[in-house]
């Protein structure tokens, strides 16, 4: 019992450092653009990280998380060893200003844990594959959602950029097949929004005061949409541990359930609670890098960059992938950076950040390794 204890407690507490850590996901672009500032941007962030616990209500994610381990070969050690190397890496790169996945590091630790305690066979080869893959896929779909949405947006032609809308929203409506209906009316409200902007700006007559003004308010919504995917995408994840440990001390006669779909309603209370208390406490290291340092953003390509950024995590809620949300809102701002011309995308600082998110499961997994091993000393 005192395992588990401690096990829920630091995964909270990575929770919480995946709020701070990963704030500057949902605010750089705002608080760059200076629609709001620093306090007021963590405080809106926070909000809606934690709104996000009453719209994902299917953890895919959570169980995605889970498996990446098998079953067998999961222990009290082996989920503690992952944790404290997950929040090991979260806070050296947080120090450094280098915005790295703080998904990928719990699961590089899950994953490396799950190594030292029984090879390489422990590990689920598919959920790893899963992950990996949507390392390259989050960062390319943001980007090239973003550049669509921004080269629509600033498209001259009025009843062109109506109809690509219309015509992008009809599609998608015909061919996707939504899990749940609140996924197919945001995305109806999400594109109604974006005609109605359009509308507004084409009726006054476009200037560019005018428009500055009316994307600074549009930014609000796009941000809440992120940081709704963040909070939707990024709690799963610590679910998916605890409920694991959850599994593992009933299977020894602790208190627990029996599989993760039995999972308490606290535990994603819990998780969304901690990490919009993480994000109230900002990460100011890294709004720099991600608002200012990659391109310089204007209200108009804030709205396109975090929308993209929010429909990318809210895809990749609904396939159950761990995605990075860091990865995708880079992706995002790249895109918007990269519609204006090449150049304009800091190139060495971007080439930087994918260093660090390669590097981001193999050195969590090695700081698993020797963590599991000095627990092991005292187990």
């Amino acid at each position: 019992m005192t395992f588990l204890i401690i096990i829920i407690a630091l995964a909270l507490i990575f929770d919480f450092i995946n709020g701070f850590h990963d704030a500057a996901n949902s605010i750089a672009t705002i608080v760059s653009t200076k629609v709001l500032t620093p306090f007021q941007a963590v405080l809106w962030a926070a909000v809606f990280n934690f709104v996000a616990f009453f719209i994902f209500k299917e953890h895919g994610i959570a169980n995605t998380v889970a498996k990446t381990v098998h079953a067998e070969f999961i222990t009290f050690p082996v989920i503690l060893s992952g944790v404290i190397a997950a929040i090991c890496w979260n806070l050296l790169t947080w120090w450094y200003g280098i915005p790295s996945s703080s998904s990928h590091t719990l699961i590089g630790g899950f994953a490396g844990a799950g190594i030292a305690h029984a090879g390489f066979g422990s590990i689920d080869s598919e959920s790893i594959y899963k992950t990996l893959i949507f390392i390259v896929l989050a960062p390319l779909v943001g980007m090239i959602i973003s550049m669509f949405i921004t080269i629509v947006t600033v498209q001259r032609n009025f009843w062109l950029k109506i109809a690509i809308i219309v015509t992008i929203l009809s599609a998608c409506i015909i061919f996707i097949k939504f899990k749940k209906p609140f996924e197919k009316w945001s995305l109806i409200v999400l594109c109604t929004i974006f005609i109605a902007t359009y509308f507004y700006n084409y009726l006054k007559g476009e200037n560019a005061r005018r428009t500055g003004n009316m994307y600074k308010k549009l930014q609000l919504v796009s941000s809440a949409a992120l940081s709704i995917g963040h909070g939707g995408s990024d709690a799963q994840k610590v679910m998916g541990l605890i409920a694991a440990a959850l599994v593992y001390s009933h299977q020894h006669g602790g208190y627990g359930i029996n599989e993760l779909k039995d999972m308490p309603d606290w535990v994603p209370f819990a998780c969304y609670t901690a990490i919009a208390l993480g994000t109230l406490t900002g990460g100011w290291r890294i709004v720099k890098t991600m608002g200012t340092k990659i391109t310089k953003v204007t209200p108009l390509e804030g709205v396109c960059a975090e929308t993209a950024g929010a429909i990318t995590l809210f895809a990749a809620a609904n396939l159950g992938a761990p995605v990075s949300t860091t990865h995708t809102i880079t992706g995002s701002i790249i895109g918007v950076g990269a519609t204006k011309r090449l150049s304009a995308v800091r190139w060495g600082v971007t080439i930087n950040l994918v260093w660090a998110w390669i590097l981001t499961i193999p050195i969590s997994g090695l700081l698993a390794i020797g963590i599991y091993h000095l627990v092991g000393l005292f187990t």
